[in-house]
């Protein structure tokens, strides 16, 4: 099958298309990563400002 694949060319085009959902996948796990930090910061601080 690979060799069907590379020897049409499509090789790149599935190479390009897992490629780009990585780096999507990649993209939203940063972008969830930093919206999560930022609650955790939020909530800490909402915690520290209750206890005092």
């Amino acid at each position: 099958m690979a060799d069907a694949l590379r020897s049409d060319g499509k090789i790149y085009v599935v190479v390009g298309v897992i490629l780009v959902i990585l780096l999507v996948l990649i993209g939203y796990i940063v972008k969830a990563d930093k919206k999560i930090s930022k609650l955790e910061k939020r909530l800490s601080n909402d915690d520290i400002n209750h206890e005092v």
